[in-house]
């Protein structure tokens, strides 16, 4: 089950302000990526379930973050129905993120108060979701929408959390233009797991655009 409360998570996520999020097949190379993050300061990671047999994947990798990595805080993204909620939940997710607004994935993680985030867009949908717990929306895709629509969002709704994925790079440019409209975090996936020439990961650079992300948002949350 999780370690962490909804509220426990929600709290991180706005005060460290970053989420990285990845996928990979393999073990051993997802714990190396997982301590990359944590070496460069995360404590929150979406690991995106966008494989066959994800789910043994991200059991492993939890056990590993319990034993190894104090303070690191594990979730789930990419799920799309409540029956894969509660399975990731059973193997100690501490938080969901979808990319879609679905109602029984609400009713199964708050029935554990668990977060979850959903991925929203109209205001519509962000309404229902709060009214249905959620603490901080995922606006998905970021990358589809901009700085200026979050600030639209928060005029008639200043109480809405917001963490835009897609379309946030690990630059103090990119992340000033989010931060600064007043999101709550951020969600980064490619831009920050980087890969070397030949495609695999390369762990120092991953570990160096954590930190140094994570530097920016302290910056700018201050300024």
């Amino acid at each position: 089950m999780a370690q962490y409360t909804r509220i426990e998570v929600a709290n991180l996520m706005q005060n460290t302000g970053l989420v990285p999020l990845f996928y990979h097949h393999d073990v051993e190379v997802s714990k190396k990526v997982l301590k990359a993050c944590y070496d460069g300061g995360a404590r929150l990671l979406e690991f995106t379930s966008r494989g066959d047999f994800a789910y043994e994947i991200f059991a492993e990798l939890n056990k590993y973050a319990l034993s190894e990595l104090p303070g690191m805080v594990l979730g789930v993204g990419s799920i799309t129905d409540a029956a894969a909620a509660s399975l990731y939940m059973q193997l100690g997710a501490n938080f969901i993120v979808t990319p879609v607004f679905r109602e029984d994935i609400a009713i199964v993680c708050n029935r554990r108060k668990v977060l979850w985030s959903p991925g929203c867009a109209t205001l519509t949908e962000i309404a229902r979701a709060e009214e249905l717990g959620c603490e901080i929306v995922k606006l998905f895709p970021g990358d589809a929408y901009s700085p200026s629509y979050v600030k639209a969002i928060k005029g008639p709704c200043p109480w809405t959390s917001i963490m835009p994925t897609g379309g946030v790079a690990p630059t103090e440019e990119s992340l000033k233009s989010w931060f600064d409209v007043g999101v709550t975090c951020v969600g980064i996936g490619s831009k920050l797991i980087a890969k070397n020439d030949q495609g695999h990961f390369d762990y120092a650079e991953i570990e160096r655009l954590t930190a140094l992300s994570i530097a920016y948002i302290k910056r700018i949350k201050k300024n």
